[in-house]
């Protein structure tokens, strides 16, 4: 019976199951949490819909409809939903072309591409595709996130200083605002403005204040902004429309679906990258686990919900989520309060916007994006491996210099380039004895170390494929032509050799044919068993029978020369040494076979 009760509970969402077991004590952090984050969801998304060339109110509803989805069919607690910074260039790139300067028609093209973004997540939670996130590697993601920040930062760089540009890509952008610095178009009133609200941003978040800065910002600007009538002498905000969520899907056509189709997958691929890493994140924190897929399958509900109530496509936040937790948040109801008092914003003071001025919102935008700035993580990438760094620059240039949505397919691109490169040249050691350390072990990292009379031990750190077949073929036959002419075996250490496909197959026969018309016998130690299975239905069993394996390379060795090591009594095992070079196992000498 219990267990009837655990399965049934699976098909009950999540926000159902936390209220089912709500803690009274839970109420008055989950309050304060939801009315502290409302004075960020506010700026933030009406800032987040600026930038993504859309009417200020829309980041309200994209932040009101995702919140009540997700408390409701969300995994993680306490997770903060709403407009991203890492989405919104890519929304203004695809939407603000198709719209045509009219701000309806831009509106329902952001809703169409939040319900595609929402379509694709859903269906991928159902499908179980929470894997997909490995396609941005943490080198690309570092490089295409730091370009993210630095696009926004740039876009709001007019506004913080009081003038606009017209441009095309963001270098052109970054022309354009430094001509119309040199030209003196800034407005010293909006740039006292800008720069002072991010100067109070920045020293309140140093200081660790319990009031965040952008609320202190956005209320001193306001206030001081009505109080000396300065509205018409600065460019702010306006009055939002006095009215809720609903749907704003007029005047679509079909082509608009397959203008929206890339941009699309490629906000729905970001959108969960960055929630399930922060999700996850979130949850080991906490003591508490996140399924990927039903953390897919609810930012997709969410993405869904905000399209069809004029909202555009939201992702986790990684700036108001904190601030949720810092203050206390304990489940979903934080979500909920924010959600109720933004509604009330909207109806009871909407007009407030009204002396907001423009240049704060640039501040809290630019404040915001910053937390996507890296570069520690760059830093890092240079000094533990410079092919990871430079894969890091290439997604930053990418992203900055040919746009966010080509900037994906790059990210994409250079992640399945990182795997192929590391693949196509992976480690490649000749192995060979050192006395009284057992195993055997890379001879470049053990100059003390020895050959084999008459044996070449060789190891290939990677699968065998297509693109390094070739590459394994020249390397072992480099390293006999290296040891003379007394060879007679050639040993290959298999372990890290996980797969083999017909190319690589072809170049094993092919080096097999060249080592035998030498007179050389090649025995393959340490294969794991799947691996050859699948030499076995490729149809070359009859050539690489039984005998031709061994269990380990130590195995080999021994039955290669008729004798036992004799160098290793009263030693003992170096396991980190062993880690380093990637030699033999312990006891690998006993022969004892390892699958």
């Amino acid at each position: 019976m219990g267990t009837n009760r655990t399965r049934d509970s699976r098909w009950i969402p999540p926000g159902v199951r936390t209220a089912m077991h709500y803690r009274r004590e839970w109420l008055v952090p989950d309050l304060r949490a939801g009315l502290v984050v409302t004075a960020l969801l506010i700026p933030a998304g009406m800032g987040y819909a600026r930038v993504a060339g859309l009417p200020p109110e829309t980041g309200l509803y994209a932040t009101i409809v995702p919140l009540l989805a997700y408390a409701l069919f969300g995994p993680s607690r306490i997770l903060v939903l709403g407009p991203d910074s890492a989405l919104v260039p890519i929304i203004a790139a695809a939407i603000i072309p198709l719209a045509a300067g009219s701000d309806e028609r831009a509106v329902a093209l952001a809703g169409l591409l939040a319900l595609m973004v929402g379509g694709v997540l859903l269906l991928g939670g159902v499908l179980r595709l929470g894997f997909v996130t490995d396609l941005l590697s943490k080198p690309i993601r570092v490089g295409y996130l730091n370009a993210i920040a630095v696009l926004v930062a740039v876009s709001q760089v007019p506004a913080l200083l009081g003038f606009s540009v017209d441009a095309g890509s963001p270098v052109e952008e970054v022309v354009a605002i430094w001509n119309a610095l040199v030209g003196g178009e800034a407005d010293l009133l909006a740039v006292a403005f800008g720069v002072g609200s991010l100067v109070v941003i920045v020293v309140l978040q140093a200081l660790r204040s319990p009031v965040p800065g952008v609320l202190v910002a956005v209320v001193v600007a306001t206030v001081l902004t009505a109080v000396l009538g300065l509205g018409d002498r600065l460019p702010v905000v306006g009055a939002l429309p006095q009215g809720l969520p609903a749907p704003a899907l007029g005047g679509l056509e079909w082509g608009d679906l397959a203008a929206l189709a890339l941009p699309a997958a490629g906000i729905a691929l970001v959108a969960f990258t960055d929630t399930a890493v922060f999700s996850r994140s979130l949850a080991a924190r906490r003591g508490e686990t996140v399924d990927g897929s039903a953390e897919m399958a609810a930012i997709g509900g969410a993405n869904l919900a905000a399209g069809l109530f004029g909202g555009f496509p939201i992702s986790a936040s990684s700036s108001r989520t904190p601030v949720a937790e810092q203050a206390g948040s304990q489940s979903q109801l934080t979500g909920i309060v924010g959600a109720v008092l933004i509604v009330a914003f909207i109806l009871v003071a909407p007009g407030v916007t009204a002396f907001l001025p423009s240049a704060t919102l640039a501040a809290v935008v630019i404040t915001a994006v910053a937390r996507l700035l890296d570069v520690r993580g760059v830093l890092r990438l240079v000094r533990m491996d410079r092919v990871d760094a430079a894969l890091s620059a290439a997604a930053f240039v990418g992203v900055f210099v040919f746009g966010v949505i080509e900037g994906i397919a790059v990210t994409i691109g250079l992640s399945l380039l990182a795997f192929v490169l590391r693949s196509w040249r992976p480690y490649r050691a000749e192995l060979g004895r050192v006395t009284g350390l057992r195993g055997y072990h890379d001879l470049s990292r053990y100059p003390e170390g020895e050959r084999i009379p008459g044996v070449v031990i060789v190891r290939f750190d990677a699968p065998l494929f297509f693109a390094n077949g070739g590459l394994f073929d020249d390397f072992v036959r480099s390293r006999v032509g290296d040891a003379g002419d007394d060879v007679r075996t050639v040993i290959l250490a298999a372990e890290p050799i996980t797969d083999v496909d017909t190319t690589a197959i072809d170049e094993l026969v092919e080096l097999d044919d060249w080592l035998d018309a030498r007179g050389i016998r090649l025995v393959i130690a340490e294969m794991k068993d799947p691996v050859v299975d699948v030499l076995r239905r490729y149809g070359v069993g009859d050539r690489f029978t039984p005998d031709r394996f061994a269990p380990t390379v130590g195995a080999a060795v021994d039955e290669v020369t008729g004798t036992l090591r004799g160098d290793l009594e009263g030693t003992r095992w170096d396991e980190d040494e062993d880690e380093d070079d990637g030699g033999g196992a312990p006891g690998a000498d006993a022969g004892r076979p390892r699958r």
